[in-house]
């Protein structure tokens, strides 16, 4: 199957994107740099756990009980919230949900917001619908803040600003927040963010984070962060919404004791994030007034159909993956064309957008097994990946009307089976490859760049084939 042949609409293929961000050394030494460090935290903090191993299990059970009985507890947690005082709604997708949102913003007359946790924002849209609407909102996560005035994307799903180094990120900051003789001393970097966004905050009426997780027992929604604008964010402003994807809830207060030890040490390789904010419908007299949980969908419910590939919603967006993939760390996450890249973005975006259009990701993997050993949740992503491979192939065909006629992919695989098994038919195969390599040999090997594997010997020698095939040298020496 090779990517070309994938059914991709509107959006550009991975192999498409590739190749430009392979040509940056500056973005592979960033992300070399970074992902380097990460690894190396992340393996002393998971070290100095003795029970890791239950922890994942524990987390993957909670999940997939959860998962098979989600309608259970969203209904769960609705009635929580609102018996604490906040409001829920309900989401089919993307649009809907910003329409929720910016609802909500016009009735209480505001033209700004502060967000945090933004990344389910960022799948909806929901900064565009803002501002199409005369809203202005600032993102407050530090990295999210970089991308923002830079009119960038994110790259990663934890360090948004992964692709940026410190010098450009000074650059950055001198031209659009206007600070002089700025150095890119990490402290000071984080000192002009601050003053920058602490009169934001004051200002601000209305805030919209995120979520790490929602309790379905008492209608608690958690936030984990290392800066304290998360803090700020679900505190100060006189109305709240936070947006989660439904995948979100966990049934108990008690789970959380398990993904407080599991995100962490995944995530920013620390034994506990320095903040940790709950919140719990509303309390007179403390923090906001006004609690609005938008529950989105936007294809998760189909994702729970398939048995292989749902499994991607035990994801607790540790980044873990991320850090660990040969692929991420040479091209970075834009070649993904999704705000979920790398491996779990490679097996999860195409279930939500659809496999028409964002086919081709299940390819961006060398299958080497590194994120199904970090993952704290132990989604088997090598697996889903060969399966959602399958089904690219199986429904491209029907959507390319080759269903049932002759796909030369397709002949070609069923011939290879045919050929294996049987012993017979594979000698026989052999002897006519063997046959067959002579005209196209030169030199000991045959050219690259030309016929079908042209592709794939543009890089690479194809080696002669040797005289006489094993089968045929044992029964001659043993």
């Amino acid at each position: 199957m090779t990517l070309d042949a994938v059914v991709t609409r509107g959006h550009p293929t991975f192999e498409q994107r590739a190749p430009a961000a392979l040509a940056d050394s500056q973005l592979r030494h960033n992300l070399r740099n970074a992902t380097g460090t990460i690894r190396r935290r992340r393996a002393a903090a998971v070290g100095e756990m003795p029970d890791w191993q239950a922890l994942r299990e524990a987390g993957r059970a909670i999940k997939e009980r959860t998962l098979r009985h989600l309608d259970h507890y969203l209904l769960q947690l609705e009635v929580a919230v609102e018996r604490a005082g906040g409001q829920v709604h309900w989401a089919r997708d993307g649009d809907e949900a910003n329409a929720i949102v910016v609802d909500i913003v016009r009735r209480h007359g505001e033209t700004a917001v502060v967000k945090s946790k933004s990344i389910t924002s960022e799948e909806t849209g929901l900064d565009a619908a803002l501002s199409a609407a005369g809203i202005t909102a600032t993102e407050t996560d530090l990295a999210e803040l970089i991308v923002q005035l830079a009119h960038d994307t994110p790259s990663h799903i934890l360090v948004p600003a992964i692709h940026f180094n410190r010098a450009q990120i000074r650059e950055l900051f001198i031209r659009e927040l206007g600070v002089p003789g700025l150095s890119d001393r990490p402290a000071d970097l984080a000192e002009a963010a601050r003053v920058y966004l602490r009169r934001k905050f004051l200002e601000t009426r209305i805030g919209i984070t995120g979520a790490n997780f929602a309790v379905a027992e008492t209608g608690t929604v958690c936030v984990v962060e290392s800066e304290g604008n998360g803090r700020m964010v679900a505190t100060l402003p006189d109305v709240l919404i936070t947006l989660a994807g439904i995948e979100k809830v966990l049934p108990t207060w008690r789970d959380l004791e398990v993904f407080l030890q599991l995100l962490p040490r995944s995530s920013t390789a620390e034994r506990m994030n320095p903040y940790n904010s709950f919140w719990t419908g509303v309390t007179e007299g403390d923090g906001p007034r006004e609690f609005h949980l938008v529950l989105l969908d936007n294809g998760r419910t189909d994702v729970l159909r398939d048995e292989v590939g749902r499994q991607a919603l035990r994801c607790i967006r540790c980044s873990a993956c991320l850090n660990v993939c040969p692929v991420y760390s040479r091209v970075g996450g834009h070649a993904y064309d999704s705000v979920y890249p790398g491996p779990i973005g490679a097996i999860l975006t195409p279930q939500l957008r659809g496999l028409a259009q964002a086919g081709s990701l299940p390819w961006a993997s060398s299958l080497c097994g590194a994120c199904y050993e970090v993952c704290p949740v132990m989604i088997n992503i090598p697996e889903a990946l060969v399966h959602l491979r399958g089904r690219v192939v199986r429904e491209g065909q029907d959507a390319r009307g080759l269903r049932g006629r002759l796909d030369p992919e397709n002949v070609a695989m069923q011939a290879v089976a045919l050929a294996f098994d049987d012993a017979r038919r594979f000698e026989a195969a052999q002897r006519l490859l063997l046959w067959g390599a002579g005209p196209v040999t030169r030199a000991g090997a045959a050219p690259g760049g030309r016929g079908p594997l042209a592709a794939w010997t543009t890089l690479r020698d194809l080696p002669d084939l040797p005289g006489q095939t094993f089968r045929d040298w044992w029964r001659e020496n043993r």
